[in-house]
């Protein structure tokens, strides 16, 4: 087994930017050569805008690139896309998407070896050692999530548990049992094992000190709150089927945003509108290049996330982009009365009020006109309230939304343990309007 130390190399995570420069112009002039050979969908694409191989001389050419997006990998779906014979692939994953055909993405064995050292370099960042026991409640199977952290901690050489989602029961009995340093699994589900912890009073048999937690927004609020109640420091994690899965960014020490591991992606952030590459420090949309992938190497895939790069100087020696928490998407951002209202603002209000995070959105039209409600689930504590104080709740809430979104919002607080727990992403919203 390699050595945990060849996940933290500060030649390549504290390489300048002349050097990580140099890496990305060399390996995309490869890597355009490659796609553009290898994939017919691809090529017509480049063809179509009149570009060639030979126009790509260097990141500074990135732009004339034609975006590819998720109906392109549905169009393309199964094999469209697909850079490497079948009889090189060993692995294919999926997105865990319930809408039109699924996206499948194909790894080689080189593919799989890259993804899984993303991911060390993500445990290793969050404090983990080949000491370390990380309990890995992501969902395995197609989904990404529980294969690419599963992978990243054999890498560091932990002692892995490949728990997956769900059997809560069993997973506290693990973590206790088999002492678990690091837990990976989605903030939400972070939060309801929290919640079972402390309605157990097993806090003092916990050894957790760090969790990995991403698939899903959350916002800082929830952050601390699952900071304070499980008593570890929480890193966020990124990634994309379409771009390998989780490790594709993670977050240090510092906490101030995900470091992107330039030497496999370049990460651009373009006007979600205009396609327009915008400076750093602005907000935008998303956009990556696989630079190192083999079977299923995506050129300027438009991730829909919105949010900020930074290359300011951070503590912890990393010299990679930072990319910031995803402030929403740029293509299911909820738009309510012409106002554009994203779930991570109205988890940020009840967070702030005190309240836990389970909260459900609800937004429906009746006589042409559209109206959002927001289900939150009270704590025992508030539930004992007189009906008086329950009504003032609510109006404080009505109002704090407002002031949030510009727009009302009618309030419902419900019962402790009304609103159904998730083991996986959970479902914050429900938009009935597209059911007319």
């Amino acid at each position: 087994m390699k050595s945990m130390e060849h996940y933290y190399q500060p030649e390549i995570e504290c390489a300048s930017r002349e050097q990580i420069k140099a890496w990305q112009d060399e390996r995309l002039v490869k890597q355009v050569r490659h796609v553009y050979d290898s994939v017919p969908y691809y090529r017509k694409m480049m063809e179509e805008k009149g570009i060639t191989p030979e126009d790509i001389r260097s990141t500074e050419d990135l732009h004339k690139l034609p975006f590819l997006t998720k109906e392109d990998l549905r169009k393309a779906y199964p094999y469209g896309l697909l850079a490497k014979p079948l009889s090189d692939c060993v692995r294919i994953q999926s997105t865990s998407g319930t809408t039109g055909r699924r996206v499948v993405a194909f790894y080689t064995q080189h593919d799989v070896d890259l993804w899984d050292e993303c991911c060390a370099r993500a445990i290793m960042a969050a404090g983990g050692t080949k000491e370390d026991v990380v309990h890995v409640s992501y969902g395995y199977g197609l989904f990404t999530g529980g294969p690419g952290l599963n992978g990243g901690s054999h890498k560091v050489g932990c002692l892995t548990l490949p728990m997956s989602s769900g059997n809560t029961d069993r997973q506290i009995q693990f973590m206790c049992d088999l002492g678990s340093t690091i837990l990976c699994c989605t903030p939400s589900y972070a939060a309801y094992l929290a919640e079972n912890i402390h309605e157990r009073g097993l806090q003092d048999q916990i050894k957790l000190k760090a969790g990995i937690f991403g698939a899903e927004a959350w916002t800082e609020e929830m952050r601390q709150d699952i900071q304070e109640k499980l008593g570890i420091k929480a890193y966020d994690i990124y990634g994309l089927t379409e771009i390998s899965g989780p490790g594709v960014a993670f977050e240090c020490s510092e906490q101030t945003g995900m470091h992107i591991n330039e030497d496999h992606f370049i990460a651009e952030v373009i006007n979600p509108v205009t396609g327009e590459v915008l400076p750093e420090g602005e907000k935008g949309e998303l956009v990556f290049t696989s630079i190192t992938k083999e079977a299923f190497p995506l050129l300027r895939y438009r991730t829909r996330d919105i949010c900020v790069l930074t290359r300011e100087k951070c503590s912890c020696g990393r010299t990679h982009v930072k990319m910031s928490k995803p402030m929403g998407r740029s293509d299911d951002m909820l738009i309510v009365k012409g106002v554009n209202v994203f779930p991570s603002q109205i988890e940020t209000v009840l967070l702030n009020k005190g309240y836990p995070a389970n909260y459900q959105i609800i937004v429906d039209r009746v006589k042409n006109s559209d109206q959002i409600e927001v289900q939150v689930e009270m704590t025992p504590e508030m539930f004992s309230d007189s009906m008086g104080k329950m009504d003032q709740r609510e109006n404080e809430l009505v109002n704090a939304l407002k002031a949030m979104l510009g727009i009302y919002a009618k309030v419902r607080l419900v019962a402790p343990k009304t609103i159904a727990r998730s083991e996986g992403k959970a479902v914050r919203v429900v938009d009935k309007r597209k059911l007319y």
